[in-house]
């Protein structure tokens, strides 16, 4: 059996190395630090599960998923959209790109694990 590949997209590299640290050994992971180069790896990694930042610069997270959900290769990709708390209201407008699921800033690991095990069943 292949070991799944999570592509994990946010401009905080604190926050790439903490979901890294969580899922490597578990996981194949790349990584992305816009929502540019999350498209680029999205489409040559072609990943099972994308953790999307939802505040970045340039392209937001939204812009980016949508992006994401017109592309084959992850029109059917599952979508963890992680972001900080109180933000999660930006999810609601009926122009956003639905998630398969949301998790808080400051994260949670065993939150996170559980949500990433639910979206990428063995």
């Amino acid at each position: 059996m292949r070991t799944k590949k999570i592509l994990l997209v946010d401009d905080a590299r604190t926050t790439l190395f903490l979901e890294e640290m969580l899922l490597v050994g578990k996981y194949r992971v790349v990584k992305a630090t816009s929502g540019q180069e999350a498209l680029s790896q999205a489409e040559s990694e072609r990943p099972d599960l994308i953790l999307l930042d939802l505040v970045m610069p340039e392209m937001d997270g939204l812009e980016t998923c949508r992006h994401l959900r017109a592309l084959d290769a992850t029109r059917n990709v599952p979508i963890l959209f992680v972001t900080p708390r109180g933000q999660e209201v930006l999810l609601t407008e009926p122009t956003a790109c639905a998630p398969s699921d949301v998790i808080t800033k400051p994260i949670n690991g065993e939150e996170l694990l559980t949500k990433v095990q639910r979206l990428l069943p063995d």
